[in-house]
């Protein structure tokens, strides 16, 4: 695991495109979550109290002329996480990432990856694995053509059919 690359370094390396597939419902816990499900709320107009080291990598990205998109399959109702990451997207927006969501009971007819993914210029797969938990486990590269094309597949087929960020409503 520790001969891959940190996402930084695949993100810095990209030329024209990032694209992200979020399968799960529920991720491992974190501050800023548990804060949130306190009743504390960001203030956006303190970029410097939400602005993130992630952050900065995407925008840059995107300066250089990098597409960066983010699709996320949810379940309805949505867990209290997604209901979170939904809040917090517009940090990933003002990031100039792209961000749709596709509930779960409208891809049942799409052929999915079980995990999450990034995949880099087309060439380049991430691929993330975590535990029933949410907890993260491991980390793997794919670079093989024919996998790392049925994976973008995936995501252009999530893509079409998911609702953009500022259309979708969490219920």
């Amino acid at each position: 695991m520790s001969s891959i690359p940190d996402f930084a370094e695949l993100l810095a390396g990209a030329d024209t495109s990032a694209i992200h597939l979020e399968m799960r419902d529920v991720y491992f816990s974190n501050p800023r979550f548990e804060a949130w499900q306190a009743g504390a709320r960001v203030d956006w107009s303190d970029r410097s109290s939400w602005w993130r080291p992630y952050h900065q990598s995407i925008a840059d990205a995107v300066a250089r002329g990098v597409t960066v998109r983010r699709a996320r399959v949810v379940s309805e109702p949505v867990a209290d996480y997604i209901r979170w990451e939904h809040y917090q997207t517009r940090a990933n927006l003002e990031a100039g990432e792209r961000v749709r969501w596709l509930p779960r009971h409208q891809a049942w007819d799409l052929l999915l990856p079980g995990t999450d993914l990034w995949i880099f210029d087309g060439r380049l797969m991430r691929v993330h694995h975590f535990s029933g938990e949410g907890e993260w486990i491991s980390k793997e590269l794919a670079q093989a053509p024919a996998v790392v094309g049925r994976h973008a597949e995936a995501f252009e087929d999530v893509w079409k059919r998911a609702i953009p960020h500022d259309q979708y409503e969490i219920k």
